[in-house]
């Protein structure tokens, strides 16, 4: 019989972690050993002994690099309901290994903190530090703060679903592990926290990980919300509290403008999503309203409980009681509840009808607040008197914290984004202009017929078309909705498949048409085209330059305040061109773009759409802003975070705090000490250019130009999977065929990484690189590598995507394929070994991963748990498609293998 408390200690055996990481390996120990004993109770001590004779073999499959044929036929034919168990348990397993390790990097922050010499690096003790010593006055920091613009923007993603109710039982294991992260807990103690986790991870067991049903836009908008009410709401305060430290200032003389906001997709993304349009837009809008303002109503009780001053004891500002004689006239029902015996006690008073306000407010009433801007002016009028009333340290501190959420989530949450793809657009104007063939007239004669439309949006007739109808109603709805959420509430209007300025010119004559303008009559949408495929990189600079080169577009961006949003889209332009290609074709961009806008007098700010793998953007997205081109930047960060991302960089509030910190920190660093030119980039961009123009020719020939792909894909990866998931609200597909051209990119890409060849990661990059050092030489290609920040991070990028494939584990999908497995799995070997061979002899390394221990670790540990998923994926394809896919108790053994395995590998999608 297994021992649980051994199977945990048993894979970390052969790591060798360094010392700084001996708790980590304890947390693992501790938390591995308590699923075990869970799955021995709720599954039986038969069913635990299996698991870890698969885990033992997967191990030793690994550590000998022995074929995965023994393992395989171990785990096929196994009942499905079994299989469907399995594949859980081994979940479980690395999801707890997961937790621990971000609870470990809380640990870590707190012994640098704790040792108090060395800031942690990134963080913004550490940043500040280094700009001071570099000559930045305080002057320049504070000039630098008041223009800084952080939003991250969440999205909805159908490669990550976790439902809320498991997300909160994973918030009750990591508080259980950080109540002993520094070892203090008594033994008492202890047993409670396991009592604690046990009672999580064993109800976590009895639930389902994802729902029967297709979830709806707002099954969508609960989990994103999780980040936003449970996590972001109490950590934006602190990030000023640690911003004003690492500053050297006093919180309480400390007036730090908001550099924070935060973006929502979900219910404002219409592209390819026939679910959403104007009736999410409002209802996202109203949800968001409803959970801020029960957070305000919330915090205000418990700021009135903490304001008991007495009259009798200390004095309060005059404008404070005024403003509670207002209110009781206002409010004479809730002034009548107030108790007589609270009559001294002025701000508990004033909040006790402050939070009546906010009731009134969420039901709509005339009695409530008109805008966020009231509230935030209420709370400053408490700050403001506890700050002149010896207050300071008699709950200001708490009060400040109120003011700071106020300020950064208004009474709208976070600012909800409009996406709608060019296309829509032109079905719509077609219709309103009676013009059947407007779509493919010449961008010329469409901009002309769009500026006659502005001049004179009056003369449009009414159409009945439904999209025309569809589109017109999301403006109204806009018009109708902004003076009650505010000006915040609207993100940017982002325009997919954007190829002309006539594609930006749509969206200003729709808008304007149903009649979505301000009391200056300016439309009051920021409008960002998005730019994705890499000929529409390419394009972009004369794209932008011909919008800013018109008047009535101009006369647009001098209303928003000369400022331009313009999109970049990774996933599609890395699916359309392969990963170098794309990057090469983004930081082009950005340059041509950046030299645009400083030429032009607009100020460009870059909205990056970047997903969780590396083909789609991801990576450390503070290495990315200090590799982006100079001036790029210019104080602005705006990117989309999705999937694993989201709950990776999110999900716990420390982390949190230090993703903000270390993004805040980069967007310093790269606006105030921008990277000093370099002599050698002129040579290095030419030998970007070279390589990259040959590792797009080995990607295009092999993805979109070899015959017989298509099937090839469809059989190879579990994409026919992917497409029944029911965790997204948004078709797969952009219409058309089953082809890959018609394929969303992030089922495209995720569909690669389940198969464990990640192959959008790094086909092509190979042929690139080996072009390079065969043109340029070994050593020039060794020193681009080392000193250009920009192919650095693509370099390690690339070999982080390497080091999660697995091509012995892939090679079982490949033969699914039948007789293409033959024709095109050799080219995917010898590709990939290309791309390996060439990534260590530019990092001169004998292994991949040589100079991340932490990383390379950290894989291992999961290794044994997701590559026995993976074959049982394999198997049950094998059976579900030999039903012609009609066996629905396979099909939903399936989805459990796709969440397992994306939870193993994590950036995926």
């Amino acid at each position: 019989m297994t021992n649980p408390s051994r199977h945990a200690a048993d894979s970390l055996r052969s790591i060798d972690l360094p010392d700084t990481d001996r708790a980590l390996r304890d947390d693992v120990n501790r938390v591995g050993s308590l699923v075990g004993e869970i799955l021995a109770e709720q599954e039986g001590e038969a069913f635990l002994d299996e698991v870890e004779r698969i885990r033992v073999a997967a191990i030793q499959r690994r550590e000998s690099h022995a074929s995965t044929d023994a393992m395989a036929g171990e785990l096929s034919a196994v009942d499905v309901a079994h299989a469907t168990s399995l594949v859980r348990a081994f979940s479980t397993y690395f999801q707890a290994v997961n937790v621990a390790e971000r609870v470990h990097r809380i640990r870590r922050r707190r012994e640098y903190e704790m040792a108090g010499a060395a800031p942690q690096p990134g963080g913004l003790r550490d940043v500040i530090g280094k700009l001071r010593d570099s000559g930045i006055t305080r002057d320049e920091l504070h000039a630098c703060l008041a223009n800084l613009r952080i939003e991250p923007v969440f999205t909805a993603h159908p490669t990550e679903a976790v439902r809320r109710a498991l997300l909160e039982k994973e918030t009750e294991v990591v508080r259980a592990l950080v109540a002993d992260i520094d070892g203090g807990r008594t033994p008492v103690e202890r047993r409670a926290d396991l009592e604690r986790m046990r009672m999580a991870l064993t109800a976590a067991w009895q639930t389902a990980e994802f729902a029967l049903d297709k979830p709806t836009i707002g099954d969508e908008l609960e989990n994103v919300s999780f980040y936003l009410t449970d996590v972001l709401y109490r950590v934006v305060p602190v990030f000023y509290e640690v911003l004003a430290d690492a500053l050297g200032e006093d919180p309480a003389g400390s007036d730090l403008p908001t550099m924070l906001r935060f973006g929502n997709w979900v219910g404002g993304d219409m592209d390819g999503n026939p679910n959403a349009g104007a009736e999410t837009i409002a209802a996202t809008l109203a949800t968001q309203r409803r959970q801020v303002l029960a957070l305000y109503r919330r915090e205000t009780w418990q700021l009135g409980r903490l304001l008991s001053h007495s009259l009798s004891r200390i004095g309060c500002s005059a404008e404070l009681l005024a403003r509670t004689d207002v209110y009781r006239a206002l409010l004479p029902a809730a002034a009548a509840r107030l108790r007589a015996r609270h009559a001294d006690m002025p701000y508990r008073q004033f909040l006790k009808l402050v939070g009546e306000r906010l009731g009134e407010t969420e039901r709509g009433l005339e009695s409530g607040y008109p805008d966020a801007a009231s509230f935030v002016a209420d709370i400053r009028i408490i700050v403001d008197s506890l700050r002149r009333n010896r207050g300071l340290h008699a709950g200001w501190f708490a009060a400040r914290r109120l003011l700071r959420r106020a300020e950064t989530f208004g009474f709208h949450l976070a600012m909800l984004d409009l996406r709608q793809d060019s296309a829509v657009h032109d079905a719509a104007l077609g219709a309103l202009l009676g013009d059947a063939e407007w779509a493919t007239r010449e961008v010329g004669a469409r901009v002309e017929r769009l500026k006659a439309v502005l001049a004179d949006p009056g003369k449009i007739a009414a159409s009945d078309d439904d999209a025309a109808r569809r589109a017109l109603a999301v403006f109204r709805t806009v018009a109708q909705l902004r003076p009650r959420y505010g000006e915040q509430a609207f993100g940017p209007y982002i325009v997919s498949m954007s190829r002309s300025a006539a594609d930006a010119l749509a969206v200003i004559a729709l808008a304007r048409i149903a009649e979505c303008v301000d009391t200056a009559g300016n439309v009051p949408l920021d409008v960002a085209p998005l730019f994705e495929t890499v000929a529409d990189l390419n394009a972009a600079e004369a794209v932008v330059t011909s919008l800013f080169a018109d008047p009535a577009y101009r006369a647009h961006l001098a209303a928003r305040g000369d400022q331009q949003i313009v999109m970049l889209g990774y996933s599609d332009s890395a699916k359309d061109g392969g990963i170098v290609a794309s990057r090469w074709a983004l930081q082009q961009t950005q340059i041509a773009l950046t030299r645009l806008g400083r030429e032009s007098g607009v100020r460009i700010l870059f909205f990056h759409g970047r997903g969780g793998s590396a083909s789609r953007g991801g990576g450390k997205t503070e290495r990315a802003v200090i590799a982006a081109p100079r001036g790029s930047v210019d104080g602005s960060l705006r990117l989309t975070e999705q999937g694993e991302v989201i709950h990776r960089k999110y999900g716990i509030r420390a982390l949190a705090l230090r993703n903000l910190e270390q993004m805040t920190g980069a967007v310093m660093r790269a606006t105030l000490r921008p990277r000093p030119p370099e002599s050698r980039e002129a040579q290095w961009r030419s030998m970007a250019t070279s390589i990259a123009n040959q590792a797009r020719n080995a990607y295009r020939g092999f993805v979109h130009e070899k015959p017989d792909f298509t099937g090839y894909f469809r059989h190879a990866t579990p994409i026919d999977v992917i497409e029944r998931l029911r965790i997204g609200s948004r078709p797969p597909r952009r219409g058309g065929t089953g082809g890959v051209e018609n394929l969303r990119a992030i089922p495209w890409v995720f569909a690669w990484s389940q198969n464990r060849a990640t192959l959008t990661g790094w086909y092509g990059v190979g042929s690139g690189l080996a072009h390079g050092i065969e043109t340029f030489g070994r050593a020039a290609m060794i020193e681009m590598t080392r000193d250009w920040p920009f192919f650095a991070q693509l370099v390690d990028d690339v070999e982080m995507v390497l080091a999660k494939s697995d091509l012995a584990i892939f090679e079982r999908y490949s033969r699914l394929a039948g007789s293409l497995h033959e024709t095109f799995h050799a080219d995917i070997a010898a590709e990939f070994e290309r791309t390996r061979s060439a990534i260590l002899d530019l990092k001169v390394e004998d292994e991949l991963l040589a100079h991340d221990l932490r990383l390379r670790q950290s894989i291992r540990l999961r290794n044994p748990y997701v590559d026995p998923i993976s074959l049982i994926q394999v198997d049950l394809l094998t059976r579900w498609r030999a039903t012609e896919r009609r066996d629905d108790d396979l099909l939903h053994a399936l989805i459990a293998t796709v969440n397992g395995i994306a939870a193993g590998i994590q950036n995926t999608g």
